[in-house]
């Protein structure tokens, strides 16, 4: 069979979205299942964070979900366990594009995270001949093209992070950065109370540090009214819900109606 045209690697229009300011409105997914991915991939969100952190997921439980979201508009995120170069290799490899990096602490970390998507000499990204983001090895400009396709969210959720956040923002290849709430408030002495008012004004602050610097900043806030005022503060890439609060809400909400 002849082909008339060469496959080319896809224009990634979530970081192309992402990096022009768009609002962005994404649900967070724990469930770790595809089925429960499919469901979440017809509702229209801009975006979809499959958790490797707190997720009961791997690279064998994120392959089918990569799968179910075939046809949906929402672009898929990945949050790998941790800032490890390997674990991002096999993410990158199953078919992600996108990254929200826990844990990065400094600049040197939010380096390290874009080396470990790009292949060299940009990057340390391992180079395989086939696997399944190339389609196989059927796009055969995949390696030249790749690097400038892959989107790094770095996580804010540590005191040096706050006081590195200039720094942060200004490593090369870092597309915008993500706060986490309740891992900051943590650290700032305020377990369990992400709105205590100095976690809070350290929030706005980051917003306003890295919109300064000419990233994008975004949150994971379940609450509406939490959500709307991060959106009135500058945030632009907001998670507005979980499947494991939406499941657990529901279920809950039908138990009491019948009195139970």
């Amino acid at each position: 069979m002849v082909h008339d045209e060469t496959p080319m690697a896809f224009e990634n229009r979530f970081r192309r979205d992402l990096r022009a300011g768009k609002r962005l409105i994404g649900c967070w997914s724990q469930l770790a299942s595809p089925i429960t991915m499919e469901v979440l991939g017809l509702a229209g969100f801009d975006w979809l964070l499959l958790d490797g952190e707190h997720g009961p997921n791997d690279v064998t439980t994120f392959v089918p979900q990569l799968m179910a979201l075939k046809g949906s508009r929402s672009a898929a995120i990945v949050r790998p366990p941790a800032n490890d170069p390997v674990i991002i290799k096999r993410l990158l490899d199953i078919g992600f594009y996108n990254f929200l990096v826990p844990l990065v602490d400094s600049a040197d970390d939010a380096r390290r995270a874009v080396a470990a998507t790009r292949y060299p000499t940009a990057g340390i990204r391992g180079v395989a001949v086939s696997h399944r983001s190339n389609m196989f090895g059927t796009i055969p400009n995949y390696q030249a093209t790749i690097n400038d396709q892959i989107a790094v969210v770095v996580q804010i959720e540590t005191v040096n992070a706050v006081r590195d956040i200039d720094r942060i923002c200004a490593v090369e290849g870092v597309d915008a950065i993500f706060v986490g709430p309740s891992d900051l408030s943590a650290a700032m002495g305020h377990l369990g109370n992400p709105k205590e008012p100095v976690v809070q004004q350290t929030i706005r602050t980051l917003f306003e540090r890295a919109k300064a610097a000419g990233k994008p900043s975004g949150i994971l806030a379940p609450v509406e009214e939490d959500a709307r005022r991060y959106m009135e503060w500058g945030a632009t890439f907001v998670g507005v819900g979980s499947d494991v609060g939406l499941f657990r809400t529901a279920t809950q909400a039908l138990c009491d109606k019948y009195g139970k």
